[in-house]
């Protein structure tokens, strides 16, 4: 009979993710509640999904690692109306199994802009030009590859001198600073 209950509450916490994380259109808290649950009336069955939804938020918003999901667990197993011992097991090892992908979906779903796929470099040595003075003087090609989420790929190829260089690295070196004394203050 616990096994039954443990795959119920299983299969009731993949769909809430489902619903909540990954905003899968085709699951619903109908259809798990007809699934799942028949036998809960519709208000014990709310009851039960606000309580799971509330503590895998919970969870999520804090990014636990396992010792504190088993601290906030054993706490949530004492509070009046909380869980059982046997609910906090199967939520253990459901956060051990989803972790890492619900974590990663979230992460996907708050980027705003493009990020840094892949970058490549190397120097070559510029043997024409249109201007006498530019030959036989080191260029550094810079390719940077672009995307958002699961979006195609963009592509950015910098040619830069060695002056440029020297000012992209002087611009990187500020921005060093910058991030050192910010995380320093907090």
């Amino acid at each position: 009979m616990a096994d039954v209950a443990s795959k119920s509450l299983s299969g009731l916490l993949f769909g809430l993710v489902q619903i909540t994380f990954y905003r899968n259109p085709a699951v619903t808290e109908q259809m798990l509640k007809d699934e799942l649950y028949p036998e809960l009336s519709e208000q014990d069955f709310q009851v039960l999904v606000e309580k799971m939804n509330g503590i895998l938020r919970s969870i999520t918003s804090a990014d636990m690692e396992f010792n504190q999901l088993e601290a906030f667990l054993t706490a949530q197993t004492k509070k009046q109306k909380g869980i059982t011992p046997d609910q906090a097991a199967v939520l253990t090892k459901f956060w051990k199994s989803h972790k890492a992908k619900i974590r990663e979906c979230l992460i996907n779903q708050n980027k705003w802009e493009n990020c840094l796929r892949n970058f490549s470099w190397r120097v070559d040595l510029k043997t024409q030009s249109k201007h006498l003075d530019q030959t036989n003087t080191p260029v550094a090609l810079v390719e940077l590859e672009l995307g958002k989420n699961d979006q195609e790929s963009e592509f950015l190829c910098l040619e830069l001198n060695e002056n440029k260089v020297n000012q992209l690295l002087k611009k990187l070196t500020e921005i060093e600073e910058s991030i050192t004394a910010l995380s320093c203050t907090n």
